[in-house]
């Protein structure tokens, strides 16, 4: 740990690292939108994926692919009919081939835009070439007359038009296969991008999930984990106000009810003193006055802790209360080798009661001496800076008290402004908790910053006033 930071109205602790938690906030959020936006182009991607394989589809006939078997069954059927017409001398069938023939012509030029690759409309080309040289070839082969023909006639035609036939059928069987290969292409980059729109799907849903997780830990972590936290500290506010609320009550009962017979004792011993001039100088006297003092100054702090005064407010220099607790303080700690100092700067002005200040300012240095021991520096500053007062930012003078001594051990700081808790055997617990009182009622806060074996410094913080003695609102 390097250190602790702590502050209190009162005997409220709030934490400081809400800059934290928002730049963990922005980061987080830019994490998650980083996130969220690789998924839309991710979609974005898988979308025109899926609409160019819906065109791909959409255009896709699967009679495309079977062009050279169609147009090989239409050839075969005109050679067909051709035949028919030798055999039966028909001038209709005739015609008929002729249709046929022409439509078929025509049937190519309309299935040429359903080609896919240069092989397919290559071998295309070549098989209209090949066609129209069967087309010429073939109405040369027509029955010129209406008679019959012989089987000599109808044998030699036949060969002839297998003989023209034949180059065209050759070609067609090879634009059959470039159209299976093409159609076997076709399958396998539809599989191909099948494949990677799968690992799209997969990715954005593991970066979906990857979101919602980081999502929910940002939630937590940012929002939910320092709600708690606060909820948890105000609630153990909650709890010691009303155990002080108690304890005060009680606390101011029981001093009021030891005071009398205190004085009274005081007085007694004081009368037994002028009258017994042997018993004045008896160490048994003098250790029952001292006894009889501390306990006065014990009930002096109950009292103080149970029922504060109000406040007599005044405008005065902020450098003033340091300088007089510099000037009253420092001949005394020099007997102990520590150095109080006090580093001036410019005249602040604040609104607060001269003597109670100060006293919380002597209180500091008392402790921070204790705590050094012997052979040390205590250094008191004031400086000007924007802190949250009463519920909103404003200019405020800090006054520190910053020593170098061992720094406060974790586990005091838990219990650091406790009423009665204290670790100094004479002590009565009560300093920090009537200070952070005293200050709480001028409007401003006690806090702290300390670090193991490197010292502590306490900060007084109040509202910095204009020239007319109010307090300044923060810019």
């Amino acid at each position: 740990m390097n250190g602790t930071n702590s502050s209190t109205y009162g005997f409220r602790r709030i934490t400081r690292h809400w800059p934290r938690w928002t730049l963990r906030l922005v980061l987080f959020a830019a994490v998650v939108a980083a996130a969220l936006l690789l998924i839309v182009r991710i979609q974005s991607n898988v979308g025109r994926q899926m609409a160019t394989m819906e065109e791909e589809f959409g255009a896709l006939k699967a009679e495309a692919f079977y062009v050279g078997v169609q147009m090989r069954v239409k050839l075969r059927r005109l050679n067909e009919q051709l035949m028919h017409s030798y055999l039966s001398h028909n001038p209709a069938d005739t015609e008929n081939f002729s249709r046929n023939a022409d439509e078929l012509k025509q049937w190519l030029a309309s299935n040429e835009a359903t080609l896919h690759t240069p092989p397919e409309r290559q071998h295309f080309d070549q098989i209209k070439k090949a066609y129209d040289q069967y087309l010429a070839h073939t109405r040369a082969l027509l029955p010129s007359s209406a008679a019959p023909a012989d089987p000599a006639t109808f044998t030699r035609a036949y060969q002839n038009l297998e003989q023209n036939t034949r180059p065209l059928l050759d070609l067609i069987e090879d634009f059959v296969l470039a159209q299976q290969r093409a159609f076997d292409d076709f399958l396998q980059a539809s599989q191909t991008t099948l494949l990677s729109l799968r690992r799209l799907l997969t990715l954005s849903l593991f970066l979906l999930l990857a979101s919602t997780l980081t999502l929910v830990v940002l939630v937590y972590r940012g929002m939910i984990a320092p709600l708690r936290r606060v909820l948890i500290q105000s609630q153990a506010v909650i709890e010691r106000q009303e155990k002080l609320a108690s304890l005060g009550t009680l606390a101011a009962g029981v001093a009021h009810e030891i005071r009398n017979p205190l004085t009274a004792i005081k007085f007694r011993l004081f009368s037994l003193k002028n009258s017994l001039p042997a018993f004045a100088g008896n160490e048994d006297a003098d250790v029952i006055s001292a006894e009889l003092n501390r306990l006065e100054r014990i009930v002096k702090d109950f009292l103080q802790f149970a029922r504060p005064s109000d406040p007599e407010i005044i405008r005065l220099p902020a450098q003033r209360l340091l300088q007089e607790a510099t000037d009253l303080l420092a001949p005394q700690l020099q007997k102990t080798a520590i150095t109080l100092r006090f580093e001036s700067s410019a005249q602040v002005w604040v609104n607060a009661d001269p003597q109670q200040i100060k006293q919380v300012i002597i209180n500091l240095v008392q402790n921070a001496a204790e705590g050094i021991g012997c052979n040390g520096a205590i250094t008191l500053r004031i400086r000007i800076g924007a802190e949250r007062l009463d519920g909103r930012h404003r200019p405020a003078a800090i006054l520190s008290v910053a020593d170098t001594g061992p720094g406060i051990a974790p586990e005091i700081e838990k219990r650091l402004f406790d009423p009665f808790f204290t670790t100094k055997e004479e002590g009565t617990g009560l300093g920090l908790a009537i200070a952070a009182r005293v200050v709480a009622k001028h409007g401003g806060l006690l806090r702290y910053h300390t670090r193991l074996n490197h010292g502590t410094t306490f900060e007084i913080v109040l509202p910095i006033t204009d020239d007319h003695g109010t307090s300044t609102p923060a810019h």
